[in-house]
């Protein structure tokens, strides 16, 4: 592995000759694979966990997940350990937005600015009080689409709960939500970056660094913090992170918001086994959160929490009012797969449990052929009890109702299922 000569100038300076070294080391190794249960299903795993996260474990290899239908069901999410750093964040600051006033099950507003493929939006979703809204929002036009599909997936094992926080999808620029005047308890801003935290992951991202790009994404990151800052209610909860390792994009954003938007560093307690770096830039003594594979068990990733400067605002508009807020917004996808579940369920259509070869036919939009005795009409395809979508049955065989582009793709299809979770509740 190259890496690019002014990136190793002014990582080595930054970092030390000695963790620089380490760092480097580490690039030559293979990459640490992990995943993260959905908390309303699955049960712990008997594998190593990620330490600061409650639903996380690292894995032994790296199975192919795209044939295992419990991941296609929702019930674990593969995502780099470093990023359920978030976990931790949530569980030491969430609670203390919610204002007693507001009373039991007013829930809080959380706003996943910049969200796709939707590692964190689903970890948010698990996390929030019950009576909670979350919009996860994309500006990208083409991954926004993914977005939707993993929150979907994501929200499948609860998705009759009546105790599930909310969840929108939504297609826009930041300035957006500033220009129409939403607000949020929370917000997360994982910015886009110039990506050097995922050099040994995928490798591509080398190719792509450039010292300009560098200050580019810097300048890009407090134009959309600037617009997000506006969205956050006073003594609201700000997260800023990224998958980038320098001190530009990351020490040097969190002095400006410090000095130009009066924000509150607000501290993490971690262990010191963890390895995590703190601020790397000698001017900045604030809480900062650094990732450095080599040192902690995951991939390159900077995380730091704020407060919104003021009092917090009891009664403040209800969770349902802001929804139908954050509706008017131009791009907001509705979730059409989840609702005809929801819709299917609630009608106590019949759920139909396949095998193995029978559910990937399935998630591949084939037509499958049931039972002889199984109800005609729309029914809901299962495995192992888990919903995976639903089919409308004509006799001699069930038509597939499966998003087309959702669709496994793959032509080989493996004679079992990929052994990841053994059990579920």
């Amino acid at each position: 592995m190259t890496l690019p000569e002014e990136f190793q100038a002014y990582t080595r300076k930054m970092m030390g000759p000695q963790r620089y070294a380490t760092f480097v080391e580490a690039l030559q190794q293979e990459p640490m694979t992990s995943i993260r249960l959905n908390p309303a299903i699955a049960q712990p795993l008997q594998q190593q966990p990620v330490p600061w996260c409650r639903h996380g474990y690292y894995l032994d290899s790296r199975p192919n997940f795209t044939f295992d239908p419990l991941f296609h069901a929702g019930l674990y999410y593969v995502q780099e350990s470093s990023s359920m750093f978030l976990d931790l964040v949530l569980q030491q600051h969430l609670f203390s937005l919610l204002p007693n006033e507001r009373g039991a099950g007013a829930g809080l507003s959380f706003l996943d600015l910049c969200a796709a493929p939707g590692g964190k939006s689903t970890l948010i979703h698990s996390a929030l009080p019950e009576g909670s809204l979350l919009v996860c929002n994309e500006p990208n036009k083409q991954r926004v689409q993914v977005l939707s599909e993993n929150m979907q997936k994501w929200m499948l094992p609860s998705v009759q709960s009546q105790e599930a926080a909310r969840c929108m999808v939504t297609n826009n620029l930041p300035a957006d939500f500033r220009r129409a005047r939403l607000t949020f308890d929370a917000i997360l801003c994982d910015v886009p970056c110039s990506g050097e935290g995922m050099f040994r992951k995928d490798p591509a991202t080398i190719g792509e660094w450039s010292a300009a790009n560098v200050k580019k994404c810097a300048m890009l990151q407090r134009e959309i913090v600037s617009d997000a800052w506006q969205c956050l209610v006073p003594g609201g909860l700000f997260i800023y992170s990224t998958c980038t390792l320098n001190t530009h994009e990351n020490e040097e954003n969190i002095q400006w918001m410090i000095d130009e938007l009066h924000a509150e560093p607000l501290s993490v307690d971690i262990q010191p086994s963890w390895n995590i770096t703190g601020s790397l830039l000698p001017t900045l003594s604030a809480p900062v959160y650094r990732f450095i594979p080599g040192f902690t068990q995951g991939e390159g990733l900077f995380m730091a929490v704020m407060r919104k400067r003021g009092e917090k605002r009891g009664g403040d508009t209800p969770i349902k009012e802001r929804e139908k807020e954050c509706k008017k917004l131009e791009q907001s996808l509705s979730p059409v797969f989840l609702q005809e579940i929801r819709e299917a369920l609630q009608a106590n259509s019949p759920i139909v449990d396949v095998s193995y070869q029978q559910a990937i036919a399935y998630l591949r939009r084939e037509a499958i052929t049931l039972l002889p005795d199984t109800p005609r009409g729309i029914l809901v395809v299962a495995f192992q009890g888990h919903p995976l979508g639903i089919a409308k049955n004509v006799g001699n065989r069930a038509n597939n109702l499966y998003p087309k582009s959702w669709r496994i793709l793959s032509t080989h299809v493996p004679n079992q299922q990929p052994t990841i979770i053994m059990n579920s509740k």
